[in-house]
């Protein structure tokens, strides 16, 4: 992988291709941040607030996720305006991962800010609505959708298992019981943020493993990515062709003195041999 921008991070989160504008946005949870970084620009907000996933609406505005709620942002002018609730009556929680679907929903994770047990849960936000989708859970992650439309994931990472539900055809909302998709727990490893290429396959990011690796839709692991730190949060396809493959990183959890420490909390990129979704357009009413 290469380096796709220096700045540093303590938990990098949420990588978002925005394909009108053709620029990757993502987050500083901890730092309060959503930063984007174009061919010809780079770009900062701040927020009074953790801040942590997002969803593009048009061109001009994005859905972000918040500690407490949901919001309109403005990118052109940075002015943002709360559009639900998101357990705002909850201080010991914020959100975490979080991505569009292919109807136009946006389903976000929750968490304790101190990742306590079962403190979080899994929320879809669709046309005005917020519904509580999965409860009970830690940190949740991993949440991406199939090509097909078929199905989502998601993930509580403290448990290593990354799990698969149906989705209904006409509404978007889950079918039936979640079911294991992939167990990691024999190999200790920690599912983090995840996308689904064209092709069904799902690039998940292994916190603590220094990658991204993608497997087929029956769980073989394919093939992995290797990132200079520790610590990959999430991965999101971008570019003109949708084959670069960018990976947020992360500091938290992590000493100058652990390998890796100069590389964490960055972004990365690399071209692989398959190309991404073009990211889901949320629609708010």
């Amino acid at each position: 992988m290469r380096l796709f921008d220096a700045t540093r991070c303590q938990i990098g989160e949420g990588p978002l291709w925005h394909p009108e504008r053709q620029a990757l946005f993502w987050f500083d949870i901890l730092g309060k941040r959503l930063l984007m970084r174009s061919v010809t620009q780079f770009r900062q907000w701040m927020f009074e607030e953790m801040v942590s996933a997002a969803g593009w609406v048009d061109r001009s505005t994005l859905l972000v996720a918040s500690e407490t709620a949901l919001w309109h942002f403005n990118i052109e002018t940075g002015e943002r305006a709360q559009i639900a609730a998101l357990e705002a009556d909850n201080l010991q929680t914020r959100s975490n991962d979080g991505r569009a679907d292919p109807w136009g929903g946006f389903w976000i994770g929750t968490m304790g800010k101190k990742a306590e047990p079962g403190a979080g849960a899994i929320y879809r936000f669709y046309k005005g609505e917020v519904t509580r989708l999965f409860g009970s859970m830690t940190i949740t992650n991993a949440i991406a959708f199939a090509p097909n439309k078929s199905a989502a994931t998601f993930c509580d990472t403290v448990t290593g298992k990354v799990m698969r539900v149906a989705l209904d055809a006409e509404t978007g909302l889950p079918s039936g019981a979640p079911r294991v998709f992939l167990d990691l727990t024999a190999e200790g490893l920690n599912p983090d943020g995840a996308v689904f290429d064209t092709e069904g396959c799902l690039w998940l990011a292994e916190w603590g493993a220094s990658r991204v690796a993608r497997y087929a839709p029956d769980g073989t692991r394919l093939t992995s990515v290797i990132v200079p730190t520790p610590h990959a949060s999430c991965p999101a396809f971008g570019g003109a062709n949708l084959s670069t493959l960018y990976v947020t990183t992360a500091q938290d959890g992590l000493s100058s003195d652990d390998a890796g420490w100069d590389a964490a909390g960055q972004v990365y990129s690399a071209q692989v041999d398959v190309s991404g979704q073009r990211e889901h357009q949320v629609t708010l009413d």
